[in-house]
């Protein structure tokens, strides 16, 4: 069975996102498509970047996955396609691989060059949708491309370590449907730092600089959090929480909190993408 993930940031409202699907079974009836998300934010490839790290891992190895955001071919970035840890990626050569990249060595990467073989009209995702149809069967890479040893990383907002080593620095990268807010600092980067110490993470409320309780417990799992007192765990619900996540990096939320009526630790904390999240550690 071939199957082609899709993640893009087309939405849901026009045409495109079936006419990727109906143009992918053109050309390999037999693929099983699945949408890992059409929310990205337009152009977002950070976000993007953090989507397909938190989900390729749920397919099995041989899966292509393809993603469309941002990917235009233009002078500063080209197509691409990646093997990596047994799955194969499609993008444009924008960041978006990088999450990746910083944690196993690629497989092979080419960039592609099949352009010049399809008709005039046409656009860059059909450019991935013969790629991924083509791997989807399992062809091989240097067939549609030719073999690179670097893609470009994701730089701007990357976690930064103090130079004393007591406090750890990143930036909000998603914020999922329930108004979770993930970071880009991993639990890997947080174990080599912290040692073991203890800590905790000081948030603002409402953007009004007005301080809150710090968070000084970091969960395996959200439900955690009523499992060190006397209270029922309904008690708990509307406390903010931090765990790391089922991709391996720092989220905060409120504990059964709906933000469509309460709020969330998007809307209640006043965090949003890019804002800064520090964790401090006692001194060394």
């Amino acid at each position: 069975m071939s199957i082609i993930t899709l993640t893009t940031d087309y939405g849901l409202k026009d045409h495109f996102v079936g006419a990727l699907k109906g143009k992918i079974l053109i050309e390999n009836p037999e693929a099983k498509i699945v949408d890992i998300s059409h929310n990205i934010e337009p152009f977002n490839t950070v976000q993007a970047s953090y989507i397909i790290g938190a989900a390729y891992n749920s397919f099995p190895k041989g899966t292509v996955h393809l993603i469309g955001v941002d990917a235009e071919k233009n002078k500063e970035n080209q197509h691409i396609a990646m093997q990596w840890n047994d799955h194969f990626f499609i993008c444009a050569d924008n960041g978006i691989l990088s999450i990746l990249t910083q944690k196993v060595v690629p497989q092979k990467i080419v960039a592609i060059n099949i352009h010049d073989r399809l008709p005039e009209d046409a656009t860059d995702l059909d450019v991935f949708i013969t790629v991924a149809s083509h791997l989807s069967k399992g062809g091989l890479l240097n067939v549609i491309g030719k073999e690179i040893t670097a893609i470009k990383e994701v730089t701007e907002i990357q976690p930064s370590v103090a130079a004393d080593k007591n406090s750890i620095k990143g930036y909000v990268i998603y914020i999922d449907h329930f108004g979770n807010v993930v970071t880009n600092i991993s639990k890997k980067l947080f174990i080599e730092v912290g040692k073991g110490r203890p800590y905790e993470i000081p948030l603002l409320q409402n953007r009004l600089q007005k301080k809150s309780n710090p968070i000084k417990n970091i969960w395996a799992k959200y439900s955690d959090i009523g499992n060190t007192g006397k209270y029922p765990i309904k008690d708990y619900e509307g406390d903010k929480l931090a765990i790391f996540n089922e991709a391996g990096f720092l989220e905060i939320a409120i504990f059964r909190s709906n933000p469509l009526n309460v709020g969330s630790a998007s809307s209640l904390l006043g965090l949003n993408y890019r804002d800064s999240i520090t964790i401090q550690f006692n001194s060394i």
